[in-house]
């Protein structure tokens, strides 16, 4: 219920505003460019996916989103500004243009894609919701929650997700919700709630911060589908589709080999028609994006392909060590995929 309001009050606040239209065709573009930099939307605070480090740099699978779209339009990744928002405050913030793009670990369903004004411009995460408990609780299975107190983040899908799954199930629970997902892990820390539901990805980066998070395990149980992506307002289609394809370009790249220490001398040297056409050095796709013939090869060499991304940020060489899974390209058993640059 508390998202359905949280969702109504986002479109009341875009209707008073008078955003249904404020999109024009090449206005973000012509804004960013202006400007001299992308404003991106990002988590509050999400190791793997967007979080500032030690020295104040934002890192992150999301972050790279949007280093890739500014690689792509200026040639240079850095040319990127950070607005970090709660799960509540996301949606208000790309509908009033405070942000460019929204690259926050955010959920693809129909309510969001039809009804807000907004478009999803991809998925670069395939996620689920599960469950993190405390070892000591004794459980192994999500079906063994019955009477449990769980914590969870407001403004999420999740809400809804929960309550489906203990109906379904015949269970009962109790719910406290908190506005940010820090918040929701200190008070299973606490003891406050016996379990904390989200995404399965922000459950692992979630436990990492922890101070004993050995003694913590998410439970095998995936309830639902959680498609994260990034996100545009409607009615743009220019910006749409640049956000679109330096997603799909970081894809592409990573199917065909390309990576960020062979992409300049693969953009003089191959012979490989797909490779000649996505780095420029065969006809001139960027035109239609209105981008430069390299946008590909300033992605790749300044942000790495997918693969590269992945494993930076959330795979093998991070901390959270999660599998590819879904996430894997779609001819290694995984769902990612890329159409062709042609």
């Amino acid at each position: 219920m508390k998202m359905m309001k949280s969702t109504l009050a986002i479109v009341t606040a875009a209707a008073a505003l008078g955003l249904s239209g404020i999109a024009q065709a090449g206005a973000t573009l012509d804004a960013v460019t202006k400007k001299g930099y992308i404003q991106c939307g990002i988590s509050d605070g999400l190791p793997g996916f967007s979080y500032a480090d030690a020295k104040g740099n934002y890192l992150g699978l999301d972050v790279d989103v949007c280093r890739a779209v500014a690689a792509a339009v200026f040639g240079d990744a850095s040319k990127v500004r950070y607005s970090p928002l709660t799960a509540k405050e996301r949606f208000t913030a790309l509908q009033s243009g405070e942000v460019d793009i929204l690259s926050r670990n955010t959920t693809w369903t129909s309510s969001r894609d039809a009804g807000l004004g907004l478009n999803f411009a991809g998925v670069n995460y395939y996620d689920g919701q599960g469950f993190l408990v405390n070892k000591k609780l004794g459980v192994t299975s999500a079906k063994e929650l019955d009477g449990a107190t769980v914590c969870i983040q407001a403004g999420t899908t999740t809400e809804l997700n929960l309550a489906d799954y203990f109906r379904a199930n015949g269970m009962k629970y109790t719910p406290i919700t908190y506005d940010t997902s820090d918040e929701s892990a200190t008070s299973l820390e606490s003891g406050r709630c016996d379990v904390l539901t989200s995404d399965q990805s922000q459950l692992y980066a979630q436990r990492i911060k922890l101070g004993a998070p050995a003694d913590y395990i998410v439970l095998p149980e995936v309830i639902s589908k959680e498609p994260l992506g990034p996100v545009v307002r409607q009615g743009d289609d220019e910006w749409f589709n640049i956000v679109r394809w330096s997603h799909f370009a970081m894809l592409g790249a990573e199917e065909l080999g390309v990576t960020s220490a062979n992409v300049e001398e693969l953009a003089k040297t191959t012979k490989n028609p797909d490779i000649a056409r996505m780095l420029g050095a065969e006809g001139d796709f960027g035109k239609d994006l209105k981008l430069p013939k390299d946008w590909v090869v300033k992605i790749v060499k300044q942000v790495g392909n997918y693969g590269e991304s992945f494993d930076r940020n959330v795979g093998a060489g991070s901390d959270l060590k999660i599998e590819r899974g879904l996430n894997a390209q779609w001819n290694k058993g995984g769902l990612q995929y890329s159409p062709p640059i042609r």
